[in-house]
């Protein structure tokens, strides 16, 4: 039978060992390590140091030592140079050291702790009494630097592999793209919380299922499916990659969605198809500024050719030779084509600033500002081209100046004004003011129909035009998109009151100051 005290040691190395696998905690593990080393020795103290990344050495864990004495070794250790290699150890160094802390009352035994032939740190046993320690115990403490260099390097790996874990979701959960991870059978292994959000299931929900099941086309899409290449042989090469675009179903009856996925292969060195990455984009925005873009092009086609089509009428009409126009026909000729030409100017000017505003916005000219007398003035201007509207200035006549771009501001009360004309049949086109502390509030108000919920969050868009009076009014939808842009530029704001009994009535704020 073996002695007692090597049944203990076997215990006390089976239960480290059975500990290794158990306990993920390092600080814990080395610290169990080390007790049942001080105890195996008849030890009264002990320590165990290792290096951080940066190759610096630090007291990982002790037992029975004074906090003065764990100073004083954390400050020296601090300065030791890495060791590669184990040849290189400073373990007579420590010795010295230590016997210089404890005046010769300390006898202690030391060893490396070796992983993978490099030196991660130090185990060392006391005993307060002087005596040397035996081969045994040597041998003893040997098995015990070997548990706990196996402890030291397994948790740091946990740990890589926990870091890397961490990053790969927060990757995973910052991405604005939805990203799914399939199995080789195309089954879900995990989606990401923006995929989640887009589809309208929970990640929980669409874990493993099936890829045919959630990506469904509701129409053939453009490229080549992950089914259709999978049939072809896909994917042939790590670098195997494939892009496809369309609309895809998506539950409880939502709309469908309309998406880019591209497809890239995660392959094994020796060729196994570990998982599929598909990048899920979200291409709703790209198709509306296309069709943005193709209703731009139409509606601005048609302005640019209305009054063209109009001047080149009227001047082919005045140059013929065969007629002898009296003064009033060829004055009424003349004005039309001059009010198409200022027509195309102004659409022309709209379309610059939009372009300028997109570069780096618009360049203002202030000077002192009389709303009061510059409402008054388009009024009148504007009067002369109805006579089925009454526009009426119901602004205080000590109404304060602000300090404004006049020719910029102008421009803005005159495209409300217009709007109002052209929206409302008739009645009364009312300009109201408010002066406040820090501001001033100008509002146009109208007879008309309104404005429609559905239209009120986008008259200020570029290019947009509402779906009821887009039919029978000429405009390209730039008006009020440039009209609340002056005014931002001015730092002021410009809104549509969404509260009116009847009509439409939009504001805009300037600063006082």
């Amino acid at each position: 039978m073996l002695p007692d005290i090597r049944v203990r040691q076997r215990d006390y190395l089976l239960e480290i060992s059975r500990a290794l696998t158990e306990e993920l905690d390092l600080d814990k593990l080395l610290g169990r390590i080390l007790t049942y080393a001080i105890e195996m020795l008849a030890g009264h103290a002990g320590f165990i140091s290792l290096s951080n990344h940066n190759g610096h050495w630090f007291l990982a864990v002790s037992n029975g030592l004074p906090e003065a004495i764990k100073r004083y070794l954390n400050a020296w250790m601090d300065n030791i140079p890495p060791i590669q290699d184990p040849k290189n150890l400073k373990i007579p160094e420590i010795n010295r050291l230590l016997q210089q802390i404890s005046m010769g009352t300390l006898s202690s035994v030391g060893l490396p702790l070796v992983a993978q032939q490099e030196v991660i740190g130090f185990i060392y046993i006391f005993r307060n009494y002087q005596g040397v320690f035996s081969s045994n115990d040597r041998s003893l403490l040997s098995s015990f630097a070997n548990q706990a260099a196996i402890a030291v390097r397994n948790a740091r790996l946990y740990t890589e592999i926990s870091r890397e874990k961490q990053r790969i979701d927060a990757m995973l959960d910052s991405a604005a793209d939805g990203i799914l991870i399939l199995n080789p059978d195309y089954t879900i292994e995990r989606t990401n919380a923006a995929f989640a959000h887009m589809y309208g299931l929970s990640q929980d929900q669409l874990q493993n299922s099936d890829h045919r099941e959630v990506i469904k086309w509701a129409h053939p899409p453009h490229g080549i499916t992950l089914e259709q290449a999978e049939a072809g042989g896909w994917p042939l090469s790590p670098q195997a990659q494939l892009y496809v675009e369309g609309d895809i179903e998506r539950p409880n009856q939502q709309p469908t969605l309309p998406v880019a996925i591209t497809y890239a292969p995660l392959i094994s060195d020796d060729g196994t198809l570990i998982n599929t990455i598909a990048t899920v984009r979200d291409i709703t925005r790209f198709r509306q500024a296309d069709e943005l873009k193709s209703e731009f092009v139409s509606v601005v086609s048609h302005e640019l050719k209305t009054p063209v089509a109009l001047i080149k009428g009227y001047v082919s009409t005045l140059r013929r030779k065969d007629v002898e126009w009296d003064r009033e026909i060829m004055g009424d000729s003349l004005q039309v084509i001059e009010e198409e030409a200022d027509r195309l100017t102004g659409l022309i000017e709209n379309l610059l600033d939009a372009s300028r505003l997109q570069v780096g916005g618009i360049q203002l000219k202030r000077s002192d500002i009389s709303l009061h007398r510059l409402a008054a003035r388009l009024a009148e201007r504007n009067q002369i081209q109805t006579d089925s509207h009454k526009i009426i200035v119901d602004l205080p006549k000590d109404f304060p100046v602000v300090m404004a771009d006049e020719m910029r501001i102008e421009q803005v009360i005159s495209n409300l004004i217009s709007n109002a004309i052209k929206y409302a049949p008739g009645g009364e086109i009312r300009i109201t003011g408010q002066a406040l502390k820090d501001e001033v509030i100008l509002c146009v108000s109208d007879d008309g129909p309104g404005i429609a919920k559905g239209d009120l969050p986008h008259i200020f868009d570029r290019f947009y035009r509402a779906q009821e009076t887009s039919r029978k009014t000429k405009g390209a939808g730039l008006g009020l998109y440039l009209a609340r842009a002056i005014i931002e530029a001015h730092g002021g704001r410009m809104w549509a009151d969404p509260k009116t009994d009847k009509g439409a009535r939009i504001c805009f704020c300037l600063p006082r100051e």
